[in-house]
């Protein structure tokens, strides 16, 4: 009877003091991935009060009687030897164990955990230094008493390294429990915030531990990581099991007009893959991946543009990818998400069974007509705010977080800039093949006369005629029935101004619905007037395109421009080529000419 009442007098200390770690925001995850040991009989045998060991394993004295303050103390201290992972073979085991003791000591000192054992002698002989400069200066030294009260041993060590075991070795512990303290810091500078604003009344608040592990990781993008800081915090989550099953999300999905990330709550992912998974879906708002589909499969170029987060995602470290199958191949390493998307497409049959974080054949991408409605009339436009929220955190980012994939930063920066204009770059085209011509005075014919002095003759500027011998390009013209007619229109217009304006006097056009129509050379200005929309189905480019590079009357080096709808066969040209094509529209195959995309 008296061995059962000095039991419970025990843990009536023990048990307030170990509920005060597992219930703090920093230690109370470490407490989860240890054990403590209340029964072993050695450490009875001994004056220490813990001690604790590289197989996780936390032996507590029971014959010792401290507060529940003390005993939080002595767990947390030895937590802290697993948080900065003290468990290595130096030449001098005992000045390593006291050097590190000297620094948890510190760090709890300086966190105000509670008060050491009533013994302890916490006088620092040195500044705030790190563990191995601390043993580098306790190398020379001789060992007295007063290093004793760092401890939670009587004998300066209470750390020790069990044998490796390989059930055990398979992971990097220093790694696992780095991510483990981090994530704990984290949660504990969240907690912070919320009771300095008012939101909690203390650190241990029960509305903070009902706060979901997806919000805790969406707060950890705005605390910590500033490249996606401002993404995360202009994005809700939303954790609903009816919607996900009316939606059919499998994990997750993303609405950018709803700026609203959906969560099937029923998947269980960790918190460290939640980081993951918000990562992912905001890269696929801030880097458009809507927007720029561009008339391609959706679920196909979903597919492409996972392989390339995802690969950025695991080469930044950010949390974990998810255990269940990811879209994740470093055969895609260093590819964009176009090149990968033409890949896929030659093998739909194989690419067509994987699974995005939607599901089976589904983007995760939600568009505007799918939940809710459109995004809300803001000052500034959707567009335009997810670009520069993005770039804003790639700046911020590089200067104090480091280095991002190259790949990544390269597309923000080009998303960030203002597109250059189709009909730009459609007169940089021009200018590559028709350089200006220079004209010459002349006096074969009167060009004016001044009425001041009517009797002098004064000459004009004329072109060589030489100049523009060869001086055109050939017109390849979609006129099948699938064919806009003001798309046509907009894109013949300022085919005409641009060469006119390059002083190409005739254009070598082809008609092509089913079949090619040779209309011979034509005047700029005059090609509008002779298209005829014929409206017999399917196009066919490719006889048009043959018929141009082995006309006799055509220009060797002449290039060829292509106006389509994108609906059309799958052509090669083998000289110098353009396509122009509507803008929302994409071509069945990689093209190797330049296109653009008219509005």
């Amino acid at each position: 009877m008296a061995e059962r009442k000095q039991k419970d007098i025990w843990l009536e200390h023990f048990q307030p003091g170990y509920e005060l770690v597992l219930n703090n925001p920093i230690f109370g995850s470490l407490l989860r991935h240890v054990h403590v040991n209340t029964n072993d009989a050695d450490i009875r045998k001994t004056q220490d009060y813990a001690r604790c060991n590289s197989d996780r394993v936390i032996r507590v004295n029971r014959s010792k009687r401290l507060t529940p303050g003390e005993w939080a103390y002595v767990l947390a201290h030895n937590l802290l030897h697993y948080a900065f992972w003290h468990f290595e073979e130096k030449a001098d085991p005992v000045k390593w164990n006291i050097a590190c003791d000297m620094y948890v000591t510190r760090f709890l000192m300086d966190v105000k955990f509670f008060a050491p054992p009533l013994f302890a002698n916490v006088e620092f002989p040195y500044p705030p230094l790190s563990e191995e400069e601390l043993y580098r200066r306790l190398m020379p030294m001789e060992l007295d008493e007063s290093f004793k009260g760092f401890s939670t041993s009587a004998w300066y060590t209470d750390m020790e390294i069990a044998p490796k075991r390989n059930y055990y070795w398979r992971k990097d512990p220093k790694k696992e429990f780095a991510h483990i303290f981090e994530l704990a810091l984290a949660n504990a500078v969240s907690a912070a915030v919320a009771v300095a604003a008012g939101y909690l009344e203390g650190i241990n608040d029960e509305q903070f531990k009902k706060i979901s592990p997806a919000e805790r990781a969406r707060r950890w993008f705005i605390n910590s990581y500033p490249l996606l800081g401002a993404l995360a915090a202009s994005f809700k989550i939303v954790e609903d099991s009816g919607i996900c099953m009316r939606e059919e999300i499998s994990v997750a999905a993303v609405s950018e007009s709803l700026s609203t990330i959906y969560f099937n709550p029923g998947k269980g992912l960790t918190e460290e893959e939640y980081r993951f998974v918000i990562a992912h879906e905001l890269l696929h708002v801030g880097l458009r991946h809507q927007s720029r589909c561009q008339g391609r499969d959706p679920f196909f170029w979903n597919v492409a543009c996972d392989y390339v987060i995802n690969g950025w995602l695991v080469e930044m470290g950010v949390g974990s990818l998810p255990s269940f199958d990811t879209l994740f191949d470093n055969n895609f390493k260093g590819m964009s998400a176009e090149q990968i998307y033409d890949t896929i497409v030659k093998d739909i049959r194989k690419f067509k069974k994987l699974a995005t974080l939607r599901g089976v054949g589904m983007s995760d991408i939600l568009g505007d007509g799918e939940i809710g409605s459109s995004f809300y009339n803001a000052p500034v436009g959707i567009d335009e705010f997810y670009r520069r929220a993005l770039n804003d955190g790639l700046e911020y980012h590089q200067s104090s977080r480091g280095l991002v994939p190259s790949g990544l930063a390269e597309e923000i920066r080009a998303l960030y800039r203002a597109p250059i204009p189709w009909d730009v770059e459609l007169a940089r085209w021009f200018d590559r093949f028709f350089a200006p011509l220079e004209k010459t005075r002349t006096y074969a014919r009167l060009s004016r006369r001044q009425a001041s002095t009517p009797d002098i003759i004064r000459p004009r500027t004329v072109l060589a005629p030489e100049a523009l011998d060869g001086r055109t390009f050939g017109a390849v013209i979609d006129t099948s029935g699938s064919m806009n007619h003001y798309s046509l229109a907009v894109a013949l217009g300022a085919v005409a101004s641009y060469a006119a304006s390059r002083d190409v006097p005739y254009v070598r056009v082809v008609f092509c619905d089913a079949a090619a129509y040779d209309a011979g050379y034509m005047p700029p200005d005059a090609i509008m007037g002779n298209v005829r929309v014929k409206g017999r189905g399917g196009t066919v480019l490719q006889p048009g395109i043959d018929f141009l590079e082995h006309a006799e009357d055509f220009p060797k080096n002449g290039p060829i421009l292509i106006v389509t709808d994108a609906e059309c066969d799958n052509f090669t040209v083998k000289r110098e080529h353009a396509i122009m094509i509507p803008k929302g529209s994409h071509l069945p195959f990689r093209p190797n000419g330049e296109v653009f995309m008219f509005e």
